[in-house]
This record gives structure tokens, sequence and C-alpha cells, in this order.
């Protein structure tokens, strides 16, 4: 494909199940666990540090996963780590950061170098999460910067596994 980009000894790492739409470029450093799935027009490029993205997490339309490269102001850089059954809403930045398994990143939101969104936590549309900040799982996270707005209900706390299945039964379907 295409749209899989070798970057000078790093070819990306996908299972086979994964579903990577047309429109999205993968390139370099990567490695994406099976039953994940990339939606369009997504750039996911670990050019100057690695990206890993878990299974059954799904990338939706318009995101732009990077990494930061070792320098002085970045000793060791900063690598993108995203776990397991992670939603990421449309036109998401993820940034040299780790989202733990079981979290869900809303639409238009930042999160940037060195952030740890903890398993279990959601992140509100729109939030900026600057750099460094650790969010605690089992709750909502909301703003700009990002503030501890409340715990979250049993309903959304099934809703994080719920979201990733569905994912998976979608990229099924346009896989099929």
């Amino acid at each position: 494909m295409n749209n899989i980009r070798r970057f000078e000894e790093f070819t990306p790492i996908i299972d086979e199940s994964v579903f990577i739409d047309e429109s999205s470029v993968v390139t370099g450093n990567v490695t994406i666990a099976k039953d994940s799935s990339v939606w369009p027009c997504c750039s996911i490029r670990g050019d100057i540090h690695s990206i890993t993205i878990g299974e059954r997490t799904n990338i939706q339309d318009g995101c732009i996963l990077h990494v930061t490269h070792d320098s002085e102001y970045a000793p060791g850089g900063f690598k993108l780590t995203v776990g397991n059954d992670v939603t990421v809403g449309h036109n998401v930045v993820l940034h040299a950061c780790t989202v733990e398994d079981l979290c869900l990143i809303g639409m238009g939101s930042v999160v940037l170098d060195g952030s740890l969104v903890k398993s279990g936590a959601m992140v509100g549309a729109g939030s900026l999460v600057p750099p460094n900040k650790v969010l605690e799982g089992g709750f909502m996270w909301l703003g700009s910067p990002v503030k501890k707005a409340r715990e979250l209900t049993d309903k959304e706390k099934a809703f994080l596994e719920y979201s990733s299945q569905q994912y998976v039964k979608l990229k099924d379907r346009h896989a099929g």
C-alpha cells in the first residue's frame, strides 16, 4: 500500500486484522495491534520516535499522531503509546503522550508531550491536556487546560468498552 510508508530503517508493523482507510498515512516506527482501525485522513508519523497502538483501538477521522525527538529540550524524546480499547475521536491530536487502556479522547482534543491519560479516563471534546499532565482514570476531564470535572457514571464506564467493540464491528464491515 502506498499509504503505509517506510522511513529509513523502519517499516510499520500492522496486524493483518487492522483496517486502515486508504486516505490515511502511516509512516515509520509504528506498530498497530489486532482489530484496531484508522479512519479517513489520519496521519500517524513515527519518524523520530516510536508509536504503538494497542488492540481494538480506533483512531477516527482527521487525527494526527506524532512524537518528539531526543534533544536537550526533551532528553530521550517522547514516544506515543495508545493502549487497548481506546476510542480516539475525530480530529484529535495525540503528541508524544501515553493513553492507557479503555479511554475515550473526545473530538478535537489535544494531548501533549509527556502527558499520561490513565486507564478508564474520558477527555471531553475540545479539551487541551498540557505537557506532563497526569489524568486519573475513572473521571471526566474537560477544558483548556483540562481539569477534573467529575467521576464517571457506571454507564459511562461501560460505554468505554462498548465503543471499542462497536468500532471492531464497523471496521469489519468496511474491510469486508
